[in-house]
C-alpha cells in the first residue's frame, strides 16, 4: 500500500511550481480565483516565472523549487501550474527519501506523468493525475465536474466513473483489483528502459495521450508490449486521446484498430472512453490508490487517495 498524504483543510497553503515549460502566465493569474473559492492559500515556486527555452528556468531552479515545496512543512499541497516538457531531465536527482519522509499532495498530468511514475516507483506515495492551474483551472473551458474533482483532496473518497459521466466501449471483459499506475501514454514510453519504466504488475494501467495519430500510438504500445508492462497488467483504463485522428496518411488504422489490437487482445479487462487526460471534463484520479476496474458492467471505482 502506498503512503496517502494527509487531507487539505480550509486555510492551507499550496506550493505552485512549474516543473517542465513555462505556464501562460494570463491564464495561471486566472485559476487563482479558482484557489480561493478552494479556500486555499498559495505560494509561487521560485522559478514560475522563468524561461530557458522551452522549460520553466533550468532543470536546477525546476528541482529545488520541487524539492522546497516539499521540505516546507508549511505548504501542504503542491500543484503544477502546467505541463509541457521538462520533468524526466532531473528526475534522476530527485531526492525521494525527503518526499518519502514528507509526503503530501502532488497533483498535475501530462509531462508530469514522468514525475508521478518515479514518485510511486521511489517514495512510494499516492500522486494525483488532475488538471492543472495555467493549463487548465484557468480557461474558461474549465467544467464544474473538473472542479469538483478537486474535493477528493479535502475529503476521503471513493471515486466512481459509470457511463453516467461519459459513454465507454469494452475491448475486453471481466473484473480486475489493482494500484492505480500510468497517466500520459508518451511519457509512459519514454521512460521504458530507465530506472523510471513504469512497473504494471497486477496494477490497472491508466493511458491518455494528445494529438498523436494512431501510427504513433502503436508504436507506443508496441514498445510497452516488448517490454512486457502490457502482459504484466492487471486491466486497462483508457483515457482521452483528444486530436488523434490520423494527418500524414489517407489510409490508416483507427485509433480503436490500435488500442484493440494492444489490448483487447490481451484478455484482460479494457475499458475506452474514460474523461481522463487533456479534455473537459478532465476527472482526476489518485496514482497508486487502489481500484477496481469492471468491464462487465462498465465501471470503475477508486478508493482514497487521502487520509
Amino acid at each position: 500500500m502506498k503512503i496517502r498524504p494527509k487531507r487539505l483543510q480550509i486555510g492551507d497553503t499550496i506550493g505552485i511550481i512549474a516543473p517542465s515549460s513555462p505556464p501562460n502566465p494570463k491564464q495561471l493569474k486566472r485559476s487563482l480565483k479558482f484557489l480561493d473559492e478552494l479556500g486555499l492559500s498559495y505560494r509561487m515556486g521560485k522559478s514560475l516565472e522563468n524561461v530557458y527555452g522551452y522549460l520553466a528556468g533550468s532543470d536546477e531552479e525546476r528541482l529545488e523549487d520541487l524539492h522546497e515545496m516539499f521540505a516546507d512543512p508549511n505548504i501542504a499541497g503542491i500543484i503544477c501550474a502546467g505541463g509541457g516538457y521538462g520533468s524526466a531531465r532531473y528526475t534522476d536527482k530527485i531526492d525521494f527519501q525527503l518526499m518519502n519522509e514528507c509526503p503530501k499532495i502532488f497533483w498535475g498530468y501530462s509531462d508530469i506523468t514522468f514525475l508521478h511514475t518515479s514518485m510511486n516507483l521511489y517514495s512510494d506515495i499516492v500522486t494525483f493525475h488532475g488538471p492543472m492551474l495555467a493549463s487548465d483551472v484557468g480557461k474558461d473551458t474549465f467544467s464544474d465536474l473538473s472542479k469538483k474533482m478537486f474535493q477528493q483532496l479535502f475529503t476521503p473518497m471513493e471515486l466512481h466513473y459509470t457511463e453516467a459521466i461519459s459513454p465507454l466501449t469494452r475491448f475486453s471483459g471481466g473484473v480486475a483489483q489493482g494500484e492505480l499506475t500510468g497517466g500520459n501514454l508518451s511519457l509512459l514510453a519514454s521512460g521504458v528502459g530507465t530506472k523510471y519504466q513504469v512497473d504494471t504488475r497486477g496494477k490497472l494501467l491508466l493511458i491518455e495521450d494528445i494529438g498523436e495519430e494512431p501510427y504513433r500510438v502503436d508504436g507506443m504500445l508496441n514498445q510497452l508490449r516488448q517490454a512486457g508492462i502490457l502482459d504484466a497488467a492487471a486491466g486497462f483504463i483508457i483515457g482521452d486521446f483528444k486530436d488523434a485522428e490520423p494527418k500524414k496518411r489517407q489510409v490508416s488504422l483507427s485509433l480503436d484498430e490500435v488500442l484493440n489490437h494492444y489490448l483487447g487482445s490481451l484478455g484482460k479487462p479494457a475499458v475506452r472512453g474514460f474523461k481522463i487526460g487533456h479534455c473537459e471534463p478532465h476527472f482526476a484520479v489518485p496514482l497508486g490508490a487502489e481500484a477496481e476496474l469492471d468491464a462487465n458492467n462498465l465501471a470503475l471505482v477508486i478508493l482514497p487517495g487521502v487520509e
